[in-house]
């Protein structure tokens, strides 16, 4: 990732004043598209990306923790402490935090990785301070009592609850698993209910203490904004929570990972009384930091990205083998996913699976075509800049830029780097992932006879 920066000192008290820290990491065209950096003293990054064309803000907090922290026993004390912060402070109950922001027309929820977690609120630029306080005061103030542990674990076992009754959803956690095993990256984020079971307050609280200090935090702010306004406001919130007393500390290096074992050649199956048979058939892709993860992106496209992909013509469109086909990858600090994911009747789960086992063979071996490739450029570039057409998409890219590379990158650049994409990067790729020995995880109404030609379709 690239970033362009400028240094100046950022308006705090006299005492901050020598370690705060303002960077412009990259400079937009008449103020729009200007992301600045401030470190404050106590670690606490805030970060903003302005857009003064627009009447909205999103405002976040990103943690830098996810399941992927999680001991096989404190397994969804991410996701758990991620509702519990929504149910009051010293401040405010869980009425007033709702309330609050009801009452402007803002939007406000979070949701939890494996590897981050991030709180977020959307409101009107006028309305922004007190998206600001209301958030900042849920991350420093949380009570995390024992009464509300208690209510929220029912909540949360129904939501494990309805995760189990779409088995489109539940087979993605079955691939993990496939992939990773009992390993923190092969655990649910969710947790299970023996383990949501298991946990007490006082766990939970431990693991808020430890987890979300100012080191471990990215507050981002992306809209009609004003950074030197964000900054005042965030560190006023943040010091009326006492929240940044140790001034010599120092933000938290993005994640470097464990080196994760990854498998190939596994089958899981669960047999559940389905209308479909959903599978997910992949193997190790890229860890996010990996410099063919543009090439990846690319071949990702053009395999099973939309209406004119390989898998989408073979599967649905010649065929009409499955409604809904696709491919997919996902990044961690040190390894990655690569699937491929079908939803079709029990009685096609083979035929669906021969034709993407032989779609990965033909293009690990053969290659795409220059044409396929290109129109894949295109739609990548298309779909990157409508995907941030928002503020917050615009939000969630530079609060997960800081958190998990610790730099930024513009939309230009971002752009620049799909372009320069040829040929020969994206057969590379696609020799090196596809090429490997697979693994498969279903999940439907499937006969021993089944289970035991699925198990040979990957040997």
């Amino acid at each position: 990732m690239t970033s362009r920066s400028t240094t100046t000192t950022a308006r705090t008290s006299p005492e901050a004043r020598a370690v705060a820290r303002t960077q412009t990491l990259i400079k937009g065209e008449n103020g729009t598209g200007t992301v600045r950096r401030t470190t404050l003293p106590g670690g606490l990054r805030i970060v903003t990306d302005t857009l003064p064309s627009v009447r909205s803000a999103t405002f976040g907090i990103w943690a830098h923790v996810g399941s992927r922290d999680e001991t096989p026993s404190l397994n969804g004390a991410t996701h758990y402490l991620e509702h519990l912060l929504f149910k009051g402070t010293n401040r405010r109950s869980a009425l007033d935090i709702s309330a609050a922001l009801d009452a402007v027309g803002g939007e406000m929820n979070a949701f939890t990785a494996k590897e981050y977690t991030c709180y977020y609120a959307r409101v009107l630029d006028t309305d922004l301070p007190l998206a600001i306080d209301v958030v900042c005061d849920m991350l420093t103030g949380s009570l995390i009592l024992q009464e509300d542990v208690d209510v929220e674990r029912g909540a949360i076992l129904e939501e494990i609850a309805m995760t189990e009754d779409d088995p489109g959803d539940c087979v993605h956690d079955l691939f993990a698993h496939t992939m990773f095993g009992d390993n923190p990256l092969g655990r649910p984020v969710l947790g299970t209910v023996d383990t949501v079971n298991a946990l007490t307050a006082d766990r939970i609280r431990r693991f808020y203490r430890r987890h979300y200090d100012p080191t471990h935090l990215v507050v981002a702010a992306a809209g009609n904004v004003d950074h030197n306004k964000v900054v005042r406001q965030v560190r006023a919130a943040f010091e009326k929570a006492g929240a940044l007393r140790d001034h010599a500390a120092q933000p938290i290096a993005p994640r470097d990972g464990r080196r994760t074992i990854r498998t190939a050649g596994r089958v899981e199956l669960i047999g559940r009384r389905t209308e479909q048979a959903h599978l997910v058939l992949g193997m190790p892709g890229l860890a996010r930091t990996d410099d063919r993860r543009w090439a990846l992106g690319v071949l990702n496209t053009a395999l099973g990205g939309g209406m004119s992909s390989r898998l989408f013509q073979e599967v649905r469109e010649k065929r009409g083998l499955a409604y809904s086909v696709y491919s997919y990858t996902s990044g961690f600090a040190d390894c990655g996913l690569f699937g491929v994911y079908a939803g079709c009747r029990p009685s096609q789960v083979h035929d669906v699976l021969k034709i993407c086992r032989d779609e990965l063979d033909h293009i690990a071996e053969h290659g795409l075509s220059d044409e396929e490739i290109g129109r894949a450029v295109g739609q990548l570039r298309g779909s990157t800049v409508l995907g941030l057409e928002d503020t917050g998409a615009l939000m969630n890219r530079i609060g997960k830029s800081e958190l998990c590379w610790g730099e930024q990158m513009s939309v230009d650049d971002m752009l620049a780097r799909i372009a320069s994409v040829t040929p020969d990067d994206v057969r590379s790729v696609a020799r090196d992932i596809l090429g490997r020995r697979p693994s498969l995880s279903v999940i439907g109404p499937l006969k021993d006879k089944q289970a035991s030609r699925l198990h040979d379709a990957v040997a």
